[in-house]
Formats: structure tokens, sequence, C-alpha cells
């Protein structure tokens, strides 16, 4: 009787390639667990360094504040600033470590395929590389979005949302700098709209550049047939 034939190419024919590649797979799935739980961590403190400092100057106005309180703010704020920057540039390197695990999972899953192609309908999660297939695991989304949809997701994004705080924060920095050098509370408050805007523009041309970058640099082994080509 003929024994029946391994499924898949023969470089996976070996009985311990399955084994490998489910080693290799929660190693993957590991590294992504720390890399989310980091993202939200850092997030986390920051966002209680930010609440507790509030807080602060407000019980110190309260308490009179006196002529060195704009002092104080910039002081404060200067702080709020420094720590949002870092931990908005460390989340973005996160996000981009988060997202080459996930196309290493993708390469994994279709290797998986390649051994057993029947089991392709119960898989729901991607087994392509292309940078589309391994970005839909964040959920549906049009396959040509526009530029007003992408501007809204990356809102709702954590990067998104620390680049909004911390345009927030310098527009805050520039009116108490403006206050302390003497102006008037309605330059002061022109002088923060329009820092606060031209620090969350800038940060959206950097997360553009950023995201684009990340993905050229993306090596694509096994392209959806959908994918650009």
């Amino acid at each position: 009787m003929d024994e029946p034939k391994p499924l898949g190419p023969p470089h996976l024919a070996d009985p311990r390639a399955l084994q490998i590649l489910s080693t290799e797979h929660w190693s993957l799935l590991t590294a992504r667990s720390l890399v989310y739980n980091e993202t939200f961590t850092r997030g986390g403190m920051f966002l209680t360094l930010l609440s507790a400092s509030l807080v602060a100057l407000g019980f110190v106005y309260q308490g009179g504040g006196g002529s060195d309180f704009p002092m104080i703010v910039i002081a404060v704020l200067a702080l709020d600033l420094f720590v949002g920057f870092a931990t908005l540039f460390r989340i973005v390197n996160a996000s981009n470590e988060e997202i080459l695990a996930l196309q290493a999972m993708n390469r994994i899953r279709h290797a998986y395929l390649e051994m057993v192609p029947t089991l392709e309908p119960y898989f729901s999660t991607g087994s392509h590389d292309d940078i589309g297939s391994v970005l839909a695991i964040y959920g549906g989304s049009p396959e040509r979005p526009n530029g007003l949809q992408n501007m809204l997701h990356g809102f709702t994004t954590m990067p998104g949302m620390l680049s909004v705080l911390n345009a927030s924060i310098a527009g805050g920095l520039a009116a108490a700098v403006v206050v302390t050098a003497g102006g008037d509370s309605r330059l002061a408050l022109v002088v923060g709209l329009l820092v606060g805007v031209t620090t969350i523009i800038v940060f959206m041309a950097l997360g553009v550049r950023i995201f684009t970058r990340a993905g050229r640099m993306v090596e694509v082994r096994f392209p959806s047939p959908r994918a650009p080509g």
C-alpha cells in the first residue's frame, strides 16, 4: 500500500517544519503582547503625569499664584511637553515593531496554508505580507481610502491622540511665555492657537512620512493578488 504524500512544497514536508513554525509563531505573539503592553503603559504614564501636573497648577493658582505663577506654568508645561514627545516617538517606534511582528505572523500563516491549502476558509487573519494585508487585522476599511478618511483614522490611534495632546501643551506653553514676556491675554491666546495648530500639522506631516517610509521598507515576499503592483 502506498504511503500518503505530504502536502505542501518540499521545503515544508520536513516533519520538523511545523514545530519550528509554531514556535516562531508563539514567539511573535509574545513579542507583540510586550509591545502592546508597553504602548498602553507608557501612554497611561504620560496621561497620569499630565493630569497630576495640571491639578498641581490649579492648587498653586488657588493658593494665590503670585507673580511667579507664569514661570511655574512654563516649567511644568515644558516638562510635560518633553515627556509627551518622548512618549509619542517611542509609541511610534513600537507601532512599527508591531507591524513587523504582524507581517512575520502572516508569513507563517502563509506557510500553514502551503502545507494544508484546504484550511484557508477557516482562517480569519491574513496570510499575505504586503502592507495592506498586514494592516487589515486592525479592522475593515475601504481598499482605497481618501485623504480625509486617513486623517480621521489617524486621530483615533494612540499616536494621533498623543499628537493632539502635545500640540495643546505646546500651545499652552507658548501662551504662558507670551504672558511672562508682558503680553496681554488676547495675544497669548492667538499665539497659543497658532503654535498648537502648527504643531499638529507638523505631527501629521511627520506621521505620514514615517508611515510611508515604513511601508516602503517592508520586504514583501508573499503579496496579496489584490495588492497594487
